[in-house]
Formats: C-alpha cells, structure tokens, sequence
C-alpha cells in the first residue's frame, strides 16, 4: 500500500520526532561516555594500577576543594599540592567533616584542569566513586590513588602541562535507606 502525500508527510514527520527523541536520550550517556574516553571537559580517566613505566619528569598535583551552597560538610584537601613523576602512583588525601547534629550523605564531582591533561590524570581508588556519609561530629580523610599515564608526553597539548589541578565539589544527596531510618528515629527521639 503506498502512503499519499498527507500520509507520507505525517510518517516523515513522526519519524523525525521519534529519531530527535532517542538522540536526545541518548545524549546523555553518550557525553558522559565520550568524556570519560577522551578527557574532554576535565574528566579524568579510571585504571586499575598505574603503569611499570615512571618517566624522569615530574608534575605539580594542585588539590581544590569546594562544596554546593546547601552542603554543611566543611572540606578540605590535606595538602594543597605534590609533586609526582609520570607513571608514579601518587596517594592524597581530602578532609570531611559533619559539624551538624544529623547524618549526611554526599557525593562528589571532580575534573581536572587544564582539561588536555583530563585524559592522561588515571584514577585508581577513590572517595569519589561511591557515596559518603557522615555521622554527627564526624570527621575522616578521604583517600585519592592517582598517577598522570606517561602517553601525556606524546600529545601536542598536554605534553607541555607541568601543573595539574584536581577539583572537587561535594554535594548533599538522599541519605541511603538504613541511614534516613536511623536519622528519623534520632529525631524521634529527641521529641
């Protein structure tokens, strides 16, 4: 059956609406995907253990700390830089602490500037990939496992990077099931 011209408008224009529907769907992930692979944005890359290669050249790891408007944590990085080798696995730490009366969970965000080193900045361990919560007056050391991979050495932008700055924001986020239970019977109990 061949579709007349009304009908085969109506079909033409239903298929780009749903084909511009899923490309906006799939967007998302696929960004993530694409910045995650490449480094664009800042987005630092995920490894399981750093290289067996360690060059001669060092780099400065700068250490940001910040945290959204409503969060109350105070944070902090322990030391606000280091200096590590390529390939050399680097170990540093952030500070966290809950001064208010109830538990609070977070999670943060990251990337690293300037973003042509994002690609070559390898995470092997950290506070970042899995939510945090703090109970009242808590405070702990958050570690991050790290090493710049020496391919940054072969790209026309990133080999002439000597500082890199890692940045993290927290933000408040729902209390996980077992935790929001015990805030609710704490303020229960204060009643």
């Amino acid at each position: 059956m061949a579709l007349t011209g009304p009908q085969k408008t109506v079909a033409q224009t239903v298929s780009v609406v749903v084909l511009m529907g899923g490309l906006a769907w799939a967007s998302v992930p696929f960004y993530n995907w694409f910045c995650r692979v490449t480094g664009f944005g800042g987005t630092t890359g995920v490894a399981q253990q750093a290289p067996d290669d360690i060059l001669d050249r060092a780099v400065t790891i700068r250490f940001d700390a910040s945290k959204a408007k409503d969060m109350p944590w105070e944070f902090k990085p322990v030391a606000r830089e280091m200096k590590v080798r390529i390939g050399e696995t680097g170990l540093a730490f952030y500070e966290a602490y809950n001064p208010t009366d109830r538990p609070i969970a977070g999670q943060a965000s990251y990337n690293v500037t300037p973003y042509s080193a994002g690609g070559y900045f390898q995470k092997i361990a950290c506070f970042c990939f899995d939510e945090q919560v703090l109970q009242p007056g808590e405070r702990v050391e958050m570690p991050v496992t790290f090493f710049v991979d020496p391919e940054i050495v072969d790209d026309l932008e990133a080999k002439y990077v000597h500082t890199i700055t890692l940045s993290y924001t927290f933000y408040e986020i729902d209390l996980p099931e077992g935790y929001a239970a015990l805030d609710v019977q704490a303020n229960t109990n204060k009643n």
